[in-house]
């Protein structure tokens, strides 16, 4: 049996670009999606976690983005916080949306 499910559909002019660094950091996500694409634009492994209420912090336990991936992921609609670790440092495009 083939898998269906929606196309995913961006939140334009939603996304952001984090800088997940050797410190875990939060950024604030459109809460009102359930979906998020996640694009890591470096080369070493991001570390994220999604939480409703501060303080959110992410460890090397959490979800893993590896350095060129992109993922869809998704969360809770009323969690607007992730928190982001990446202990080589990298760049990371969030993008809220609808499906997979």
């Amino acid at each position: 049996m083939p898998y269906n499910s929606a196309p995913f559909s961006p939140g334009y002019n939603r996304g952001v670009i984090v800088s997940p660094g050797a410190a875990s950091a939060t950024a604030t996500v459109t809460g009102a999606t359930q979906t998020v694409c996640l694009t890591n634009l470096g080369a070493n492994v991001c570390y994220i976690r999604f939480g409703e209420t501060a303080p959110v912090v992410a460890t090397t336990a959490d979800y893993p983005v590896p350095g060129g991936a992109q993922v869809t992921i998704t969360k809770p609609g009323d969690y607007s916080l992730m928190a982001h670790l990446s202990a080589g440092g990298t760049s990371l495009h969030v993008m809220p949306g609808e499906g997979f």
